[in-house]
């Protein structure tokens, strides 16, 4: 038996008969009934296919706007260094202002991925659209490679070709500038991706934060130049390259543990641990869970009395169910498999699907 409700009567707004079969954990049922209707009471709140729906909607919507902000900021500061590389002509102040242009860019391959996640599934994507936040993660590691070799580039190039840094006090005024623009836009991305639950949002203002460390090493440049090393502005652009590199070897991290479902185990931990305690559930099997874009989707099979008719083995799973969307964040839905203990001398109640899941 699998349970997989968007909409389903709540156990508390039923009548006050138990189903057959329950006696034994009559008494338990009823107080987890009681902590239920005095958690509503305190914290209301809906587990309805609109409400789920509504919820998905406005994590996007916050998305969005974080995103249309940060590319705001980011893009008055990397015009600012801009104008400034033209007027000092400085390689490292050149290979940072690119970065932070490319960091402003990839608010684009993010927010197509927010608009798409927001379509309802069909019979074909079936899941949805939210996986097409993990390809913008890959648009943003390539933006983000992209970016370094152009740096290493322009940076030997003018090892190769050195020449004079000029208004070296406007050079270092724009590194502050592009830290300052870089921070803002970390901290806002950051606090708004770990409130959906989008990652990609979250390594993108991370990688804004390295980009603000990086605008403060072409103060070293600035320093180096002011001290008559010549060589100063292209050694600094190749560590801010490396710095770069740093960022593209995080964000591919990231994205691979995205691509390849993994959750954090705490997850894992929290959801077993919330369905033991649910009455009539004497075992917890297999326990999946899988971000969907900034959604979450569980699968767990659940082991109960196998001697409880069909009403009572439906009425454990709502309660599982239901446990899971109190104690995992951003879960969307779960499905809820039943299996059961087998009687003594009973064959496996799975035999007829051995032979599909050998090896």
């Amino acid at each position: 038996m699998s349970h997989d409700h968007g909409h389903h009567p709540h156990p508390d707004h039923q009548d006050g008969h138990h189903p057959h079969g329950l006696a034994h954990g009559q008494e338990g049922g009823r107080l987890a009934r009681l902590r239920h209707r005095a958690g509503h009471l305190l914290v209301p709140h809906s587990h309805e296919s609109a409400d789920k729906l509504d919820a998905a909607l406005e994590s996007s919507a916050r998305g969005m706007r974080a995103l249309w902000v940060s590319l705001a900021v980011l893009g008055v500061t990397a015009l600012a260094q801009a104008v400034i590389v033209v007027i000092s002509g400085s390689v490292a102040l050149l290979g940072d202002t690119v970065h932070n242009a490319a960091d402003a860019l990839t608010a684009v391959p993010l927010g197509i991925a927010f608009l798409l996640g927001r379509r309802a599934a069909t019979r074909r994507f079936t899941y949805g659209y939210g996986r097409a936040e993990d390809l913008a993660g890959i648009v943003i590691m390539a933006t983000i490679a992209a970016s370094a070799v152009f740096a290493a580039w322009t940076a030997i190039d003018r090892l190769v070709d050195p020449r004079e840094m000029q208004h070296l006090w406007v050079v270092a005024a724009a590194a502050v500038t592009g830290f300052i623009g870089n921070e803002w836009v970390a901290r806002y991305r950051i606090r708004v991706g770990r409130q959906i639950g989008s990652a990609a949002l979250v390594a993108d203002g991370l990688h804004a934060r390295t980009d603000g460390y990086t605008s403060l090493a072409v103060l070293l440049s600035a320093g180096g130049a002011a001290l008559g090393w010549r060589l100063a502005d292209p050694v600094v652009g190749l560590l801010i390259t490396a710095a770069i590199l740093l960022v593209l070897r995080d964000a591919a991290r990231e994205i691979f543990r995205r691509v390849m479902d993994a959750v954090d185990p705490a997850l894992v931990d929290a959801a077993e641990t919330a369905l033991r305690q649910v009455p009539g559930v004497r075992e917890v099997g297999g326990l999946r869970l899988r971000w969907i874009g900034h959604r979450l989707r569980a699968e767990a099979d659940i082991v109960i009395d196998g001697h409880l008719n069909v009403r009572a083995g439906h009425h454990i799973a709502v309660e599982a169910e239901h446990a899971l969307l109190h104690a995992v964040p951003k879960l969307a839905a779960a499905v809820i498999h039943t299996d059961v203990e087998p009687d003594t001398g009973e064959r496996d109640p799975h035999h007829l699907l051995a032979h599909h899941t050998a090896a």
